[in-house]
């Protein structure tokens, strides 16, 4: 039997605090993370590496969308963009690429969209179903001619922790172009809000809900991950040792 994460941290996370309570706890850490190496191997395996995850209803959409992690980034910088609506924020898109990006929002908005209604599993033990709109990855990936050399994205945040380390997290070219991995504009047929991630977020459907980065300001094409923030592959592996891949 395939063990459910979230099944198996409810009652952990239950005596817990958020992220930060998991990350001060390592029997609790222990008991989410010590899957890593099954759980990647039962998605890359047994299943065809497009499969998708379960999409439901619109009726079966979650009447509230709790923020998690980082509810506003708070900066000078980030207060500015939402000022003027986010009309100078750009994303950009860096590293192993043939051909460097940078896009505005309605840049991203006029790009082929997809939309799908999905659960959201959080490391605290909660889930939300919402609908997402958003530009499938592998749109932006395509028109930046990505480098054989590349083997993962890095998504750099405007978030900065409780530590005073920006967010970033990172996933793989299998992910990168899974057909459900989207950079999500829209939460349920409205813009994103502040707490859920404005003006980008990354959505990676078969993974935990860290690692669908908020905030996005860049994406850098690297062959390794060493030499990236404390070299595990986002902040909370390096800070907590979660799993760098959290399939669920």
């Amino acid at each position: 039997m395939i063990l459910n994460r979230r099944t198996l941290l409810f009652g952990a996370a239950a005596t817990l605090s958020g992220c930060d309570g998991l990350a001060r706890n390592e029997q609790a850490r222990e008991l989410l993370f010590s899957a890593e190496n099954f759980h990647k191997w039962a998605q890359r395996s047994l299943m065809a590496r497009g499969a998708l995850a379960r999409e439901f209803r619109p009726d079966q959409i979650s009447p509230f969308f709790r923020p998690n992690g980082t509810a506003n980034p708070n900066t000078p910088e980030y207060r500015a963009l939402w000022r003027s609506g986010f009309a100078d924020w750009r994303l950009k898109l860096s590293g192993l690429v043939g051909r460097p990006l940078s896009l505005s929002l309605a840049q991203l908005h006029s790009l082929p969209h997809r939309e799908q209604i999905t659960r959201h599993d959080c490391v605290e033990g909660w889930s939300a179903i919402g609908k997402w709109r958003g530009v499938p990855l592998s749109l932006v990936l395509d028109a930046a001619r990505m480098s054989d050399k590349a083997r993962y994205l890095v998504f750099k945040c405007a978030d900065f922790m409780g530590d005073g380390r920006p967010y970033y997290e990172s996933i793989d070219m299998v992910d990168a172009f899974h057909p459900q991995t989207i950079l999500a504009f829209a939460l349920n047929d409205q813009p994103l809000r502040v707490a859920n991630g404005a003006p980008l977020r990354l959505r990676v459907e078969r993974q935990l809900g860290y690692k669908h980065a908020k905030y996005l300001m860049e994406i850098e094409a690297v062959d390794t991950l060493s030499g990236i923030g404390g070299g595990k592959g986002g902040y909370w592996e390096d800070r907590a040792n979660y799993d760098w891949y959290a399939g669920i």
